[in-house]
């Protein structure tokens, strides 16, 4: 379909979701039945310096490429709790403080608005829709990246902020040891690295006795070289939403009315 097709506007199956990340700002409606993007997702680049007014005018942007008039789910590279920020990875540090809500209601008018971690949405989105939607109880989503973000879902039901890539395991922070970037910095085998994952899998599992593991970010795409390498106990199971993830839930979020 047309991206200004009207028609994915009114349904009551179909929401909006936004995903900002520190190189682009992408969105797309989303059919909620599915999982699935309606037609092409749209993506700019993010503006540099990454400011809140000047990320808010390219979410504008993205919403109004679609003539979308409903409520919108936005991620943020950064925990986002009491509608306010207080961290800020890859983005701009003069967001933290920001109540991102008003921000983007001046940007946006007067619609429903969700905002929420990037990881927790790309997780809400692979417990339903992906990797996870078969599975009952505790799922834990990691994206291995420049850092390891974290999202936890029981039943369905999202636990936000978690941060346990900043988890101290041993000497040393989660991500400071088991990130995909320091495999690239250190270049490791995959089996060295995975051997340090395990570590990382095993302290999260003592501590949390989850039921699966969805394993995200880049690195997932080649989980076939590592994940058999893996020696913790719980199972482990690349995402599959990919690029997609951040957006569906983002539109998922808003949809259930979610605030942080």
């Amino acid at each position: 379909m047309s991206v200004t097709d009207t028609s994915a506007t009114t349904s009551t199956n179909h929401a909006f979701g936004i995903d900002v990340g520190g190189s682009g700002i992408k969105g797309g409606i989303v059919d909620l039945d599915t999982g699935e993007l309606v037609g092409e997702r749209f993506k700019i680049l993010t503006p540099q310096p990454s400011t809140p007014a000047a990320v808010a005018g390219g979410i504008k942007e993205v919403v109004d490429h679609f003539d979308w008039t409903g409520p919108v789910g936005v991620t943020l590279p950064c925990v986002v709790s009491q509608a306010t920020v207080r961290t800020a990875a890859n983005i701009d540090k003069s967001w933290i403080g920001v109540d991102p809500y008003a921000l983007l209601a001046t940007t946006l008018g007067d619609r429903a608005i969700s905002v929420l971690n990037d990881a927790d949405a790309a997780g809400m989105a692979e417990d339903a829709h992906g990797a996870g939607r078969d599975v009952t109880g505790l799922v834990v989503l990691l994206t291995f990246g420049t850092g390891i973000g974290s999202a936890i879902l029981f039943n369905g039901q999202l636990i936000p902020n978690t941060e346990l890539g900043h988890m101290q395991v041993g000497k040393e922070e989660a991500e400071h040891q088991a990130s995909s970037k320091v495999k690239d910095d250190l270049e490791l085998s995959y089996e060295q690295w995975a051997q340090r994952v395990s570590v990382v899998l095993s302290a999260y599992e003592n501590l949390l006795w989850p039921d699966l593991f969805i394993a995200g970010g880049g690195i997932s795409r080649k989980a076939h070289k590592w994940i058999p390498k893996l020696t913790n106990r719980t199972p482990v199971v690349p995402a599959e939403l990919q690029n997609s993830a951040g957006i569906v839930g983002a539109a998922m979020a808003v949809t259930a009315g979610l605030r942080v």
